[in-house]
């Protein structure tokens, strides 16, 4: 099992070998974590994910898969993309796939190498999944990672309730 912590910070500065971002399927940024990303990361980032391929209209990455790019002006080397589901009452796969982006983005992490990842509270802004079922789902995943994986799993807060969720479901 990785380690793994709780904080309240702004993942921007974390320095850690990759940074996730809770994306949108085109990766040409948004608001939230991934406007802020975007904004830190520079207009190199942009450009990359410009240049990662459609897989249908408009969509680089379909929910709960990831995609690798470089951390360019952030102290991460490397931004791990990935989309989130919609809260749509839980009843339409929405667990399912938000275990698939914390499971994902570990796979692509470890075969870039990184020894370190900090993840966002994916899906939890304006996709709108309760929180605490978001957070459950996140440490549960990560906790399932092989224990042999050599990384070390930060989930960065960006508020004091968000922390609270996390630092609850870490202790149980």
């Amino acid at each position: 099992m990785p380690t793994i912590h709780a904080r309240q910070a702004d993942i921007t500065r974390c320095t850690v070998d990759a940074i996730v971002n809770a994306a949108n399927p085109s990766l040409l940024g948004g608001g939230g974590v991934d406007g802020a990303i975007h904004r830190a990361a520079g207009p190199e980032l942009l450009a990359a994910c410009r240049r990662v391929p459609e897989v249908a209209p408009g969509v680089r990455c379909p929910t709960g898969e990831a995609r690798l790019t470089p951390g360019f002006a952030l102290p991460a080397r490397h931004v791990i993309h990935t989309v989130g589901p919609v809260w749509r009452g839980g009843r339409a796969g929405e667990a399912a796939h938000l275990a698939a982006c914390y499971d994902a983005s570990l796979r692509l992490a470890t075969a870039a190498g990184a020894r370190s990842i900090a993840f966002p509270a994916i899906s939890c802004g304006v996709y709108g999944y309760p929180h605490e079922a978001a957070v459950e789902i996140a440490v549960a995943t990560v906790r399932a990672w092989p224990a042999d994986a050599p990384i070390d799993v930060l989930f960065c807060c960006h508020d004091a309730g968000m922390l609270a969720h996390y630092v609850a479901a870490l202790d149980r």
